[in-house]
């Protein structure tokens, strides 16, 4: 990938034009979970009405979800928050973070979305092309993608299409609760990543490497929010 300016340089419409650029380098290709050893997770934490932010990852072993490291930073955001253009208000705060990790993990799993994105470049897919880690996102809510609701037991899929194309899969991670959204993002194949994020599955309906990350953005935020008071 080419050398490109830092992304808090581009203005909003910039930043969609480079969306529909970059979406066009991304590669899908196998990885299977018998060659995972261990998954990273990325989450992002802040104050409403602050730039303040505060990115984790988690780096967990596979399949036992053992915590290997964990690294994080507090910085502030230059980027506006506009739906659809979180990456770059978030990933200058994860770069840094991945940079710092002593265990790069095979596989990276970020709360939001990879494809399944109005110009096909969520978060995990941005993240996984500057990084070159296969990624794909595991997020609580949707963003485009219409599906019927999978069936109520644990492990049930709904695929997801936008302009009839298929962009994830809505995945029952317990019976009868909502669904997390799983789409591929960057070295990786939707089939490949929802195999992966199933063996990650507890007793939560947040799949360890995110639910571990968001826990721990959450408690370095409430930390520094308390020591300020």
């Amino acid at each position: 990938m080419e050398e490109l300016p830092p992304l808090t340089q581009y203005t909003p419409k910039q930043a969609v034009q480079l969306q529909k650029e970059l979406s066009g380098q991304l590669v899908f290709s196998p990885l299977p979970a018998s060659e995972v050893k261990t998954i990273g997770g990325a989450d992002i934490s802040y104050n409403r009405f602050s730039d303040i932010i505060y990115a984790g990852i988690v780096v967990l072993s596979f399949p036992d979800m053992q915590l290997i490291e964990e690294c994080w930073i507090k910085t502030t955001a230059t980027f506006p928050y506009i739906p659809g253009l979180l990456s770059f208000r978030e990933l200058p705060a994860l770069l840094p973070v991945w940079q710092a990790l002593q265990h790069k993990p095979n596989v990276m799993a970020l709360d939001g979305q990879g494809i399944a994105h109005p110009r096909r470049l969520g978060i995990a897919a941005h993240f996984g092309l500057v990084t070159g880690c296969p990624a794909f996102g595991c997020a609580k809510s949707v963003l485009v993608g219409d599906f019927e609701e999978p069936n109520l037991p644990k492990g049930s899929v709904a695929y997801m299409y936008h302009h009839n194309e298929p962009v994830g899969a809505a995945l029952r991670t317990q019976t009868g609760v909502k669904p997390v959204y799983i789409s591929a993002g960057y070295k990786i194949t939707l089939p490949d990543a929802l195999a992966i994020i199933q063996q990650c599955t507890t007793q939560y309906r947040i799949p360890e490497p995110t639910r571990q990350a968001h826990l721990l953005v959450n408690r370095i935020r409430t930390l520094h929010k308390s020591n300020l008071t």
